[in-house]
């Protein structure tokens, strides 16, 4: 055995063959093989038990007692979300804060930490705001609930030696397998977790745990309650070009609607939460209101639709039976006014199905009235899927969300459109205040790191008494920089830029030195100070890209540039398993 280990061509090629699998598995990828199973299974358990409850018990129970009682919805719904409101006001932190804020809010604010102790209460919560007949769905706790156990399980695998980084990701995770798993969705949940923490980017470092723990997740629910779409519907495989555009006009209009209510529903949270009143006042207040909605609806069209509760069998209802561009158009008006009224006085859950309900009844209705086509899937699929893009700012998302939950992947190209038109008409209208525009560097991280922590330590000099031909032709493709330091022998004399040279005549190159363009005053600063100090520096007006770093001796160590300072504050904020910032002594590599 051992001579076969020190066989010459071994002894050549296993370093090379260990150096590629270093590379091939440097993210960790190892690690996530276990924990993003454990998450998956644990979030799809806990989802599947929330919709047995509500879906499986509560619901149907309800919605059949309300459809054969009209005068027991609005009493009914006031104590449902009176109990919420108690529920919430005593046995939470933050009444206000709950389901998809709270994460996103943990996300970029507490490194993807959630406080556990109001866990259970805050299901609790998300159960009577539902199963009364709250005009949300289980997209709220499902999401909160996977986040908030993948949030909770980094607590539990210390000896993972996981990072603040790695609960970030843990909490996008369990968010990916929550919706997975209620929607019956794994490629939707995946999406929609990286989207939702931006209005405009990804939280592209979830994305391989995430998909792991959404297929998990999907198997997990799958398994108990099966794997079919679960808003299945026939739809037609072809479209036209006339099509494409009709599409493009719904995308339009429901764009408009959506950045309507979206303001409209920001203001009036925001009013809910700052009113003085008691938290489970403001419920019984919502849950009158949205009782009205269900009430008024009722008295208009006698059927089994109704504006309120989950609504997942209205999905089956708007599709599968005819009703009129009139019916359909007030249905999502008041299904909208019921939302509101849930949501925006602070009952526990989301509006994903609300808003993808409504744009498919109002695509239903464009296709009825407007375009007079008998390809009703079609314009649902698109209103749907433009619904969900202009309110979440989840476009693509809301595609994939499209073609998993309602089996309608033949409409893929039209929903994309309407999606992508819908999104750019509403702007950054957005039904979560939380979400941010893109990943954004966080200032206040500044403050304790060190210049001498971020500087270049290796930089190229030039000594005073060369010429600029001389200077020049010592110059690399490779040498970066814009600025060098400019020594007499062995003492700093000043810097001197690219582009001082370059206004120099080239026929006097050959007798005019770098002394005489040189600047006698370069801005420098001292490798104590903190980072903060060094970007208020190159930020000033006139100043150059970069600052020379000095000991208290008048030592050059090195030099600092705003991108240096950026990379740095990515690697702190992100670091690599095993990585520290090395500071190696100043090395000027002369130009001489």
């Amino acid at each position: 055995m051992d001579r076969v280990l020190q066989h010459p061509l071994l002894r050549k090629y296993l370093p090379l063959v260990h150096e590629d699998l270093g590379v091939i598995y440097s993210r960790d990828l190892i690690k996530w093989l276990i924990i993003a199973p454990i998450i998956g299974v644990t979030a799809g358990l806990a989802i599947t038990a929330i919709a047995v409850i509500i879906l499986g018990k509560m619901w149907p129970a309800v919605m059949a007692y309300y459809l054969g009682h009209h005068w027991a919805i609005v009493p009914s719904l006031v104590v449902g979300f009176a109990i919420t409101g108690l529920i919430m006001q005593y046995l939470t932190p933050d009444p206000d804060e709950h389901s998809t804020e709270e994460i996103i809010r943990s996300y970029h604010e507490h490194q993807g930490d959630i406080d556990m102790r109001p866990f259970f209460p805050k299901l609790l919560a998300a159960v009577t705001t539902v199963g009364f007949g709250g005009s949300a769905a289980l997209e709220g706790p499902s999401i909160y609930g996977g986040a908030a156990i993948g949030s909770w399980l980094w607590t539990k695998l210390g000896r993972l030696r996981l990072d603040s980084r790695d609960r970030r990701i843990m909490l996008i995770c369990g968010a990916a397998a929550g919706m997975s798993a209620v929607f019956r969705a794994p490629l939707t949940g995946i999406v929609f977790a990286l989207e939702m923490p931006y209005r405009d980017d990804l939280a592209h470092e979830a994305l391989v745990p995430s998909l792991i723990a959404s297929v998990v997740s999907f198997v997990t629910m799958s398994s108990f309650l099966g794997g079919t779409p679960l808003f299945n519907f026939a739809g037609g495989s072809s479209y036209t070009g006339k099509d494409i555009v009709w599409c493009a006009l719904l995308g339009v209009i429901i764009g408009l609607i959506a950045m309507a209510f979206v303001v409209t529903f920001r203001r009036a949270r925001t009013f809910f939460v700052k009113n003085g009143l008691p938290h489970w006042l403001k419920l019984a207040i919502g849950g009158f209101l949205t009782g009205l909605c269900g009430i008024l609806f009722l008295h208009l069209y006698h059927g089994t639709l109704m504006p309120i509760g989950p609504n997942y069998e209205a999905v089956g209802e708007i599709l599968g039976k005819h009703h009129s561009s009139g019916e359909l158009l007030i249905f999502s008006a008041l299904k909208l006014a019921a939302t509101l009224f849930t949501l925006a006085v602070g009952g526990v859950s989301a509006m994903f199905v609300p808003l993808f309900l409504t744009g498919g009844a109002i695509g239903t209705a464009f296709a009825q009235s407007v375009v007079h086509s008998p390809a009703l899937g079609l314009y649902a699929a698109v209103g749907m899927a433009s619904f969900i893009s202009a309110g979440y700012k989840t476009p693509l998302a809301a595609v994939v969300f499209v073609a998993e939950a309602t089996g309608g992947h033949a409409f893929i190209i039209p929903a994309l459109i309407g999606a992508a038109v819908a999104y750019a008409v509403s702007g950054d209208a957005s039904a979560s205040g939380d979400q941010r525009l893109h990943e954004g560097v966080k200032i206040q991280e500044l403050g304790d790191i060190f210049v001498r922590e971020v500087m270049q330590p290796q930089m190229i000099s030039v000594q005073a008494s060369l010429t600029l031909r001389e200077f020049a032709s010592t110059l690399s493709p490779h040498h970066r920089h814009e600025v060098f330091p400019v020594f007499e022998d062995q003492e700093l004399l000043g810097t001197v830029a690219l582009w001082s040279i370059a206004q120099v005549p080239v026929d006097k190159w050959s007798t005019t030195t770098v002394r005489e363009i040189t600047e006698m005053e370069p801005q420098t600063i001292s490798p104590e100070c903190d980072v903060m100090e060094a970007l208020r520096l190159l930020a000033q007006e006139h100043q150059q890209p970069m600052l020379l770093v000095l000991s208290e001796e008048g030592r050059l160590e090195g030099m600092v540039t705003k991108s240096d300072i950026l990379q740095a504050l990515t690697i702190r904020r992100d670091p690599a398993p095993g990585a520290n910032l090395k500071i190696e002594p100043f090395d000027p590599i002369s130009a001489s």
